[in-house]
């Protein structure tokens, strides 16, 4: 029988799993679409590599075991899997049809949503993925400002002008390379330090899991005035996520640029590129930003259930209040137990799991790979990230601490023993690739 969520006797057998995963060997370069959904991210010989469906908060591989997931699709699925309301809306619109010859309405009732509850958003222009509107929205600094550099933290997708500062950037022209620099979050020395009279913009998550401090995103929105730069907030995370109006409205910073995707569709592809008018209006004649699918109609309509449930359920509320209560309760128990090399930290509404090698003397990826693994067996996907849902219940939230009250213990064990890799039934988890900090820095000479 395959597992389920409860405290299985066994770990869950993944056949099917690996007989897609040996052709997925010989015809898919790195197997996957999805760098964090990929086999390097999960213990080898044990978790799932292939999901069937999912409901709510919990999915189903294609061994038939179930799983409660707080990988959530690695962030779309702000409602969660096979979420009512939306689905009923994008078979709505499958009636009618998905693309048109002409513009749809949804295009401008959207465009209306948006510019009611984010601030500043007052053009939008909508794309597929990420990266295009994070690209979209570099290409308009450099328009709008006249100058070339631009000034990036965080991860903002695969184009040349973001993956440039990565340790992934072949095939990318120097000419390119020597545009793009990096800054340290929370470090506005090393933003003064780079700036100049040739930077475009400054591109930032304004958080991912570290909270600003000594108001840097104030200062940070100062600096970028007072040089005449652009700054553009990447969303992809905080939108509709940490407030409605995402980070803008949570910390009342306006951005002249921001972007959004993930949360704001509850799992169809879709991006959003919103700003000030003044800076949009060069996507008339001057920028080209246009693609075949930016009008598709069932994300749109997809964005126009996903936001309205999001604003009438008050669904960032809902998502901390969840998150806040697995973030404590971790801690707690580590706490409990004595475990000062483990943490759960970030803000309520995604919060990440952490293993310090120095105070545990132990290999970081073997300690998440153990936890992840005795996870799994009690039916839990587990990527050490809480991506908080709306469909996670408490019955959720109690059972996953539970499940952590179960594990830890064999965790501490394994750390005094200082053989954690013994008590690994495969290979660990590989490195994230997340280089956004101390890499591809360079600060402009002072004269």
């Amino acid at each position: 029988m395959p597992n389920k969520v409860e405290f299985n006797k066994d770990y869950p057998v993944i056949t099917k799993s690996d007989e897609y995963y040996k052709i997925a060997l010989e015809l898919i370069p790195a197997q996957t679409q999805t760098l964090a959904k990929g086999p390097g991210q999960n213990i080898k010989g044990v978790a799932p590599k292939y999901l069937q469906r999912g409901k709510g908060s919990h999915v189903w591989d294609v061994d038939g075991n179930e799983y409660l997931d707080y990988t959530m699709a690695v962030g779309p699925l702000s409602l969660g899997y096979a979420y009512d309301k939306v689905d009923d809306a994008i078979r709505e619109q499958l009636k009618d049809g998905i693309t048109f010859s002409l513009m749809h309405p949804l295009e401008v009732e959207v465009a209306q949503l948006i510019n009611k509850v984010v601030p500043n958003a007052e053009s939008i222009r909508y794309s597929k993925v990420g990266a295009d509107v994070t690209t979209a929205a570099v290409r308009l600094a450099r328009a709008y400002t006249g100058r070339n550099k631009v000034l990036c933290c965080g991860y903002h997708g695969w184009h040349d002008w973001y993956i440039a500062v990565t340790d992934r950037n072949k095939g990318i022209p120097q000419s390119i390379q020597d545009l793009s620099y990096t800054f340290n979050y929370n470090d506005i020395q090393s933003v003064i330090d780079s700036i100049d009279e040739d930077t475009a913009c400054v591109i930032l998550e304004p958080f991912v899991f570290e909270e600003p401090k000594d108001n840097f995103l104030h200062k940070l929105r100062d600096i970028c005035t007072e040089n005449g730069t652009l700054l553009i907030f990447d969303e992809m995370w905080t939108g509709f996520r940490v407030a409605v109006g995402g980070a803008q409205e949570y910390f009342g910073v306006k951005a002249d640029l921001a972007c959004f995707s993930k949360a704001v569709a509850n799992g169809m592809p879709i991006s959003i590129l919103t700003g000030k008018k003044e800076i949009m209006q060069l996507l008339e004649k001057d920028v080209f930003f246009f693609t075949t699918f930016g009008g598709e109609a069932l994300s749109l309509a997809a964005v126009k259930a996903t936001v309205t449930e999001i604003i009438e359920k008050n669904v960032p509320a809902y998502l901390a209040k969840q998150g806040r209560k697995l973030k404590d309760g971790y801690n707690t128990i580590a706490n409990k137990l004595g475990m000062d090399y483990t943490k759960c930290s970030g803000f309520d509404c995604r919060t990440i799991i952490t293993f310090d090698a120095e105070k545990s003397g132990c290999n970081p990826l073997e300690m998440k790979s153990l936890v992840q693994q005795e996870m799994i067996k009690r039916g839990i996907l587990w990527g050490g990230f809480h991506n908080m849902s709306f469909s996670h219940t408490d019955d959720d939230i109690d059972y996953t601490l539970k499940a952590y009250e179960d594990v830890l213990p064999i965790l501490k064990k394994a750390v005094e023993e200082k053989n954690v890799k013994a008590y690994l039934r495969g290979e660990p988890v590989e490195p994230v690739f997340r280089r956004v900090g101390n890499f591809n820095m360079k600060p402009k000479v002072k004269k």
